[in-house]
């Protein structure tokens, strides 16, 4: 008597394949069909918040576009500027919640210190998928520009490394165009001739024609070295044709004033996102001294609470700061990036200074820390002088518009 073959014939074997695959196709067809569901939903609610806050406004400042990123901001009475930097506004379905403490955060501040200008010192986007839930950087961007708008306060923007992403659907000059739509964005994409988008210059005019501090926002890129995705932080350093182009700036400004009788340098702020080298070899210098002073550095406040490298700078050498040592006009830079730092130090002559963050969503559990989360804000006198501090976003002056969460003010550099 013969046997009795049970295997299933080839046909029956491609028709369960095809199930299981049909299935599949299903489910990530179910999946990518709620959570577009879900992040246009949660998008809508947020760009209804971001446009729910009343108007911050001090007084309308009078500015004037002479080139491609140069502007002049005319005033007797001296300027305040905040530093906002590393905002981190996801846009997606898994970062709703976080995206509007962020628009709370940053709203609060502003509302506060009701500064004339804003200087968002980059990652206002964060469209990292698997922590954000989508890759549109425009999502992000749309938030931060239409809560600026409500606000009815200048800004502009040094891009970070996440605001535009390899994977990202817009790139920076996508970004720099849909920002600079906003009637109250300065941006601009800067020289054709310059690396980078958003290499810009905002001079501070009396009513005598002197410029009495110029204020230098420069794109410090993003990866390099084959790191595309940013796994092995290699970060980009300022360009030779960034430096360039600064040096230009500097002598022009400088003849500018000259004019007007005015010998000296025009005194200037550099604005960027990753820091320079220099910020790591002030700290290394600093902390092997038994973060004690010494002849070239100089701890103005704050700490170092990133672990690892603690300063991710670029991975090459540039002369930037060289530069800025050789013409003598700049004596402070502000950057963000390094979430946990919040250090001031002054490095052979000039000021290097981290800004508390914003984030909510990139470090992991950072939505519950707070000691890390404020602002910068920087008081220009009408001779140009410049003091500036960092600022806890959890002090009682700033009174947010919806609840204020609870965290845990952790001790930074433990």
């Amino acid at each position: 008597m013969s046997k009795k073959n049970n295997k299933p014939s080839n046909g029956k074997v491609k028709k369960i394949v095809k199930r299981i695959f049909a299935g599949i196709l299903a489910a990530i067809a179910a999946f990518v069909g709620v959570t577009t569901v879900i992040t246009v939903i949660g998008l809508k609610s947020n760009l209804g918040k971001a446009r729910s806050f009343p108007s911050a406004e001090s007084e309308e400042l009078k500015v004037e576009n002479y080139a491609d990123g140069c502007w002049n901001i005319y005033t007797d009475k001296g300027l305040k500027v905040l530093q906002l930097t590393d905002i981190h506004l996801g846009g997606g379905w898994m970062s709703i919640g976080k995206d509007k403490k962020s628009l709370n955060a940053v709203a609060a501040m502003i509302s506060a210190e009701k500064p004339d200008f804003v200087i968002a010192t980059g990652d206002i986007s964060y469209p990292v998928p698997f922590q954000a839930g989508t890759f549109n950087n425009k999502s992000g961007a749309k938030l931060f520009a239409e809560l600026m708008e409500s606000l009815g306060v200048y800004w502009t923007v040094a891009f970070g490394n996440h605001d535009t992403e390899a994977y990202s659907y817009y790139d920076r000059e996508q970004i720099t165009e849909f920002y600079s739509s906003y009637p109250h964005c300065l941006l601009q994409s800067g020289p054709d001739d310059v690396d980078g988008s958003g290499n810009q210059v905002f001079n501070i005019v009396n009513s005598d024609g002197i410029i009495t501090r110029s204020l230098i926002v420069v794109d410090s890129h993003s990866y390099i070295d084959g790191d595309i995705f940013g796994i092995e932080w290699k970060y980009d350093n300022i360009h030779d044709n960034q430096i360039e182009w600064y040096e230009n700036t500097i002598k022009e400004l400088n003849a500018k004033n000259a004019e007007k009788a005015v010998s000296t340098a025009v005194p200037s702020s550099v604005f960027l996102h990753i820091p320079l080298s220099e910020y790591k070899d002030a700290w290394t210098e600093y902390a092997a001294n038994g973060f004690k002073d010494t002849e070239n550095v100089k701890l103005n406040y704050g700490t170092a609470g990133e672990t690892g490298e603690i300063v991710y700078s670029g991975i090459h050498e540039d002369g930037f700061f060289e530069k800025m040592q050789e013409l003598g006009s700049t004596d402070s830079v502000f950057c963000g990036h390094d979430h946990l730092n919040n250090f001031s130090v002054k490095y052979k002559g000039i000021n290097l200074t981290y800004s508390y963050s914003v984030d909510y969503l990139a470090y992991i559990g950072i939505k519950k820390l707070g000691s890390q989360r404020g602002c910068t804000v920087i008081n220009i006198a009408p001779d140009g002088s410049i003091d500036f501090s960092a600022q806890n976003y959890y002090q009682d002056k700033y009174v947010s518009y919806y609840p204020k969460e609870e965290v845990t003010m952790q001790e930074l550099g433990k």
